[in-house]
């Protein structure tokens, strides 16, 4: 949902069709969502968004979310679908949150709200705790350790909070803040998707957990 590059724009989903992506499970199943032609904006793969709910199947249900560079909104929209209690969609482009505020009325979703801004200002200002944070960063910076740091020192992490973050493959493994860990990781072409688990009291893992790659 990054900018991650200009040739990546426009990219044909299975269907055929250019700048769309379909929500994969919950009470918007199938439901195909266009998003604008911003360059390099495209969703979260299919097959990644499918892996990373089946990862949080039993945390979304009455989670409290984070979307950052939310681009298309795919991953937030997804854990609405899903069940999740609330998102926070948080993206620089105007264009892109409006298009998300259009598919959160015309599904008649509750919970979500839209922030304009840099994310880390955003991060900087603090605020009430969530559960799950979708981070998909543009893939030609470094945002990983930053982005951790500033979630940790904003004090947006609830107990049990689990990261979700996206970078390129071809950069290697993210670097990481010490005593984060990475529960589960998957690769499909260029994006390495994470699963993180931050350090601090309620972070433990939960019997449904394990320190996996895939």
């Amino acid at each position: 949902m990054s900018r991650k590059s200009s040739r990546n724009q426009g990219r044909a989903t299975r269907s055929g069709q250019r700048n769309r992506f379909r929500i994969i499970g919950g009470a918007w199943r199938s439901r195909v969502l266009g998003f604008p032609p911003l360059p390099g904006l495209r969703p979260t793969p299919d097959r990644v968004r499918e892996t990373l709910f089946n990862w949080l199947s039993m945390q979304v249900p009455g989670a409290r979310c984070l979307d950052l560079f939310c681009g298309s909104g795919a991953l937030g929209l997804e854990a609405l679908s899903r069940g999740a209690a609330s998102v926070v969609f948080v993206d620089e482009s105007e264009s892109a949150l409006g298009n998300i505020r259009q598919h959160l009325a015309t599904l008649g979703a509750r919970g979500a709200h839209c922030e304009r801004g840099n994310v880390r200002q955003f991060l900087a200002r603090g605020s009430v705790q969530v559960d799950i944070v979708f981070a998909d960063p543009p893939f030609d910076q470094e945002w990983s350790r930053e982005l951790c740091t500033l979630l940790l020192q904003g004090g947006w992490l609830a107990p049990g909070a689990r990261i979700y973050l996206e970078t390129s493959a071809s950069h290697g493994e993210p670097e990481l803040p010490p005593d984060w860990e990475v529960l589960r990781r998957t690769r499909a072409g260029n994006v390495l998707a994470s699963l993180l688990r931050p350090p601090g009291p309620g972070n433990e893992l939960d019997q449904t957990e394990q320190v996996q790659e895939s």
